[in-house]
């Protein structure tokens, strides 16, 4: 079993955790939805979806700087993304039910990769990662260049529920542009083959000790990681700084990079 890591652990470069997207103050928005979704008696994807048009609309109204976004995020090149690691490979079957490496997601663009399960419906945790990918998504219908450069991968940590097929169903209920960069839907065949991947990756997964928790049977730490186009971890967000201006900002550094590079 997985020690679990607390999420609110510093970002490996020591960043000051940024301010992230939240839900309306009062009656908690979160606990509504939660108990709506059990007394209509949805089922969990179309629970799902109607929590991440939630997020998403909450997320647009405050892609500006204002009291919750009270800062700035910084010009594309005015900072450096220092290597963290070498991303992890491992074996994952994708949403086609077609063998695949990690390795082959993590190789020739750059790719924001986020570990997730669709079964959890913790606002603050898988359903606002997938949120925030497909407000990056959605940018990159219109910007060619993220388009052509970019990778989004959503890969399950709770295989024996998440078949091939339960995520090609989910994939098409949370893209809802069918252009676009790429964005992957991935498992594993077992529960063995995923062990190693979650441990080279730090992320953390535990069954909780109630598994009809409204939250999700699985508790896990929110890791989503920045991976350029050579393999190499540049970036690690928790739920802390997954501020999707952030991620654009740090692709769009990482392309002007390489522009730097090639031309010396």
């Amino acid at each position: 079993m997985l020690k679990i890591i607390p999420s609110s652990s510093p970002s490996p470069r020591g960043r000051r955790d940024r301010p992230s997207l939240s839900f309306p103050r009062g009656r908690d928005g979160r606990e509504t939805l939660v108990r709506a979704g059990k007394r209509v008696g949805v089922r969990v994807i179309g629970f799902l979806k109607l929590l991440l048009v939630f997020i998403a609309a909450t997320a647009a109204a405050e892609l500006s700087r204002n009291s919750e976004y009270d800062y700035d995020p910084p010009a594309p090149g005015s900072y450096s993304l220092p290597v963290v690691k070498s991303a992890a490979d491992g074996a994952l079957l994708d949403s086609n039910n077609k063998a695949i490496t990690l390795r082959d997601l993590t190789h020739g663009r750059i790719t924001v990769l986020s570990f997730i399960y669709t079964r959890c419906a913790a606002p603050k945790a898988c359903p606002y990662a997938t949120g925030v990918l497909s407000q990056i998504h959605d940018l990159s219908v219109d910007d060619k260049t993220l388009a052509k450069s970019m990778r989004l991968v959503s890969i399950s940590f709770d295989p024996e529920y998440d078949t091939p097929q339960r995520l090609a169903a989910y994939s098409e209920n949370v893209r809802e542009q069918g252009s676009g960069c790429e964005w992957r839907f991935v498992t594993s065949k077992s529960r063995a083959e995923l062990e190693p991947i979650l441990a080279a990756y730090d992320q953390a997964v535990d069954k909780r000790q109630n598994p009809a928790d409204p939250q999700g049977p699985l508790y896990h730490t929110l890791r989503v990681f920045l991976i350029d186009r050579e393999g190499r971890i540049r970036n690690i967000y928790s739920s802390g700084t997954l501020d999707p201006r952030l991620v654009v900002a740090d692709v769009k550094t990482l392309l002007l990079e390489e522009s730097r590079i090639s031309t010396q």
